[in-house]
């Protein structure tokens, strides 16, 4: 009987054990299936964590994540873009099919026994599938950003009253293939959704020509001088030009330009003639004599140079050779210690037939401000370039090796005023002064012609300065140097 009821005991005992086993399994079943109708708590679609979310809930989880602005930082500007305005949306259908197939692809029963086992699943990472048109993004940036965020240089502006210039600014630009590259890696991330765009700074501008010939006036009216001044200056990279007079403070009309005595500044054209008829294989003699016209500018000198280039009509030939370069206005009527008139009769230019404004120019040597910058521009290039003028019109006679004999002797006048004042000790002005007394002794006219050298350009200054009463010295001289600093400025304004 004992036996019969320990019996019944353990079999109801084995029955309730067996019912609750069964009862835990169809729990644990149920749940699981509920759980594998979500994602694995392990899967990351996007790199968006979506584990036990519904298809519909990760979806809608994306969409906010992918279609979040992203931030842009430039320039000191906040900047948001909607990824949909420059082509990114994200491939939601294609993302969730693969979750799906991932969720769905292994063996149920072996999904179940690891869910029993509490075993955590290996990681599942969807990768990000976007429509994307890197073109339409590119675009964006350049209409929309850089048109309106980059920064234009600003070139430097003449400080009003002086000869310095107020430095410019670099300007900015986007670095338009960086950007794509960072906006892209932004937009393909769930969490790092703002970027700094990067840009390149530009050269500083320089000054604007219409500038620098503003300041060069205003230097001209503020200044003491009430005579006639002509002005022509020449970049000798660009070509551009300045060009202008001044008479008593006011600008008059430089067409044609204005004949004035061309004194001592002729003895260029003299060394250029003799180079031309004479070749650049120099006697000693004639070497000395050479130096001796434009290093120490003497008349005695440059006599002798004229004369070997034609006992007779050495003058007539500097003007010949002038006039075959297109220099109408520049001629040379004798020698400079003679009397005797070796032209015809004197020569009627466009410059000295103008009625409205005179320099009484010397009748024995007369040019213009532009044509003997001209002739400096045209004596550069031949020497640099193998071009110009003198090239073109001797090419049998000139070579750049004559042209830089005849700077490197230009080189010798150590003046140091007037064009030379203006410069920084030791920059390289190949340069000729004049200024010669007339038949009262007064001075009247005084000039400087030359070729500056500078780290930031080269140019030539042509200036030539006339007043009827007398031009005196300490007016003139700062007036030249003052007119030089500035361009030399203009061509360094880092270091001015």
């Amino acid at each position: 009987m004992r036996n019969r009821n320990t019996n019944t005991i353990l079999r109801g005992v084995s029955i309730l054990f067996l019912t609750a086993a069964l009862v835990l399994s169809i729990i644990s079943l149920i749940t699981y299936s509920r759980q594998r109708n979500n994602y694995p708590a392990s899967m990351t679609i996007a790199g968006v964590p979506v584990g036990g979310l519904t298809p519909v809930e990760a979806s809608q989880r994306l969409l906010e994540v992918y279609t979040s602005p992203v931030e842009l930082l430039y320039n000191d500007a906040i900047i948001h873009i909607d990824p949909a305005v420059v082509g990114f949306e994200p491939d939601i259908e294609t993302m969730l099919a693969a979750a799906d197939l991932s969720r769905t692809g292994g063996s149920f029963w072996g999904g179940y026994w690891d869910f029993l086992w509490n075993r955590t699943p290996s990681e599942i990472a969807i990768p990000l599938s976007p429509k994307f048109s890197e073109e339409r993004l590119r675009e964006y940036l350049q209409n929309e950003i850089a048109a309106r965020y980059d920064l234009p240089p600003s070139p430097a502006i003449p400080i009003p009253g002086g000869t310095d210039f107020l430095p410019g600014q670099p300007g900015q630009t986007l670095d338009l293939d960086r950007a794509v590259l960072l906006v892209t890696d932004a937009l393909r991330s769930p969490t790092s959704r703002s970027v700094a765009l990067t840009f390149t700074r530009g050269s500083v501008a320089r000054p604007t020509i219409e500038n620098l010939t503003i300041l060069l006036k205003q230097i001209i009216t503020v200044s003491d001088f009430d005579g006639l001044i002509g002005f022509y200056m020449v970049d000798l990279q660009t070509g551009q030009e300045i060009h202008f007079a001044i008479n008593n403070k006011q600008e008059i009309s430089v067409s044609p330009d204005i004949a004035f005595s061309a004194s001592s500044t002729m003895k260029i054209p003299v060394v250029a003639s003799y180079l031309i008829n004479r070749g650049s294989n120099l006697t000693p003699d004639i070497s000395n004599s050479i130096s001796q016209t434009l290093g120490k500018s003497s008349n005695d000198a440059t006599d002798i140079v004229l004369s070997a280039i034609e006992p007779n009509r050495g003058p007539v030939i500097v003007t010949e050779n002038m006039r075959t370069i297109g220099l109408e206005n520049t001629f040379l009527a004798g020698f400079f210690t003679a009397p005797a008139y070796l032209l015809p009769s004197i020569p009627v230019t466009p410059a000295n037939s103008r009625v409205d404004i005179t320099t009484e120019p010397d009748s024995y040597s007369q040019t213009t401000p532009s044509e003997m910058g001209s002739l400096l521009a045209d004596i550069y290039q031949c020497a640099q370039n193998n071009g110009g003028a003198l090239i073109a019109a001797f090419p049998d006679k000139v070579s750049p090796q004559t042209c830089q004999l005849l700077i490197d002797f230009m080189a010798q006048d150590k003046l140091g005023s007037l064009i030379q004042g203006g410069v920084p000790d030791g920059t390289l002005v190949p340069h000729k002064h004049g200024y010669v007394p007339a038949s009262d002794g007064v001075v009247r006219d005084t000039s400087d012609v030359g070729i500056v050298y500078t780290s930031g350009g080269n140019f030539v200054l042509s200036i030539y300065t006339y007043h009827p009463v007398t031009n005196i010295w300490d007016i003139t001289n700062p007036l030249f140097g003052n007119l030089t600093k500035a361009v030399y400025n203009y061509f360094n304004v880092s270091t001015q």
